[in-house]
């Protein structure tokens, strides 16, 4: 735990039902492997983005302040940004200081390697998972980034914890993808045992 930190850039206290279970603390982290056209946290990969870099127990010191609320909902902490699997030890080490009882759910592209996703599989109680498409070449357009490394991980992801633990999202991007291509997508995760899915239409100014 000693040396472990992150750049923290947001804490968005008693959110319900947007985040998670219960009252909710989002905690956002600087930095993402992706560029998406339509971001909507531009400033979560801005290099001039203020941030604070936090160790776990400064973090757990600062959103301890709501445990009660934690507690008596279900809820606790989330981890977005950017892209919170940059910092699986970090995740790791919050999980060691709050113990079992907080919700713990992150918010993640999952197109990071394997290997900083493995560190967080059981630390996590829930996965959001955002997912432009599963067309390689739509999600490269959208994202600048290839898809394959994603999908892998989801396929592993489904496999080690229980897929109920997963939520796809699924977004109908304009001028990007349509309702059709949204339902192959669908089909394939689940294929991988996944069954819950968040379908919206993203409104993009064009």
């Amino acid at each position: 735990m000693d040396g472990v930190t992150a750049p923290v850039i947001a804490c968005s206290r008693h959110r319900l039902t947007t985040d998670g279970q219960g009252v909710t603390t989002l905690v956002c982290f600087h930095g993402c492997p992706l560029r998406c056209r339509y971001c909507i946290n531009p400033f979560s990969y801005a290099p001039d983005t203020k941030r604070m870099l936090m160790t776990p127990r400064q973090l757990y010191n600062q959103v301890g302040q709501d445990e009660l609320y934690f507690l008596a909902t279900g809820g606790g902490v989330t981890f977005g940004g950017g892209e919170p699997l940059l910092y699986p030890e970090f995740i790791r080490a919050f999980r060691r200081l709050c113990g079992p009882d907080w919700h713990l759910c992150v918010e993640t592209s999952l197109n990071v390697p394997w290997e900083q996703v493995e560190p967080v599989a059981h630390e996590v109680n829930h996965f959001y998972i955002d997912c432009k498409d599963t067309d390689p070449e739509i999600y490269r357009s959208y994202t600048g980034r290839d898809n394959d490394q994603m999908l892998e991980n989801v396929k592993k992801l489904a496999n080690r914890i229980d897929p109920k633990n997963i939520t796809i999202r699924l977004p109908l991007i304009p001028k990007f993808n349509t309702q059709e291509q949204i339902q192959r997508s669908r089909m394939l995760f689940e294929e991988m045992g996944i069954r819950d899915f968040d379908m919206f239409t993203y409104r993009v100014g064009i």
